[in-house]
């Protein structure tokens, strides 16, 4: 039997609705987090031979609201790229090393973009699948009144 409770509680509307906003949530946070990165792709550290800003990345994992009984995506961290960073000979920037060599950020702008550019999709997935719960609220709403 398909419960449906237009009020509240652990129904399949509610279920829907809070996997779509936690997922909304996620996205949210990637979107962040790849915005940063690209406004961060051509800073250099501010010592010579420093390090300069390093890609973050981030994790999510999956849960259960037990109030809902729904299962919710969760950003889990945000942590920093381990892969090397790029090299530059430049002598004559502040941030060089002994050698000449200034360290740059370990970020491709055109992968956070893609990036953004996914983050982006799935957000407005979760726009359509609020909208769409919302819908069948009202539409479960009016056959109640009936």
């Amino acid at each position: 039997m398909l419960r449906i409770d237009p009020i509240g509680g652990s129904g399949p509307l509610t279920q829907a609705m809070a996997t779509a906003a936690s997922g909304m949530n996620t996205q949210a946070v990637r979107m962040r987090v790849a915005a940063e990165n690209i406004a961060n792709a051509s800073s250099t550290a501010a010592v010579p031979g420093g390090d300069p800003y390093r890609r973050k990345l981030v994790s999510f994992r999956q849960s259960m609201d037990r109030a809902t009984g729904a299962e919710l995506v969760q950003t889990s961290s945000i942590a920093g790229d381990r892969r090397d960073f790029r090299t530059q000979y430049d002598p004559a920037h502040p941030a060089a090393d002994e050698r000449g060599y200034v360290m740059l950020p370990n970020v491709d702008p055109l992968l956070e973009q893609a990036d953004l550019r996914s983050a982006q999709r799935s957000y407005e997935a979760g726009i359509a699948v609020m909208q769409q719960a919302r819908s069948l609220y009202g539409k479960t709403l009016d056959i109640l009144r009936s």
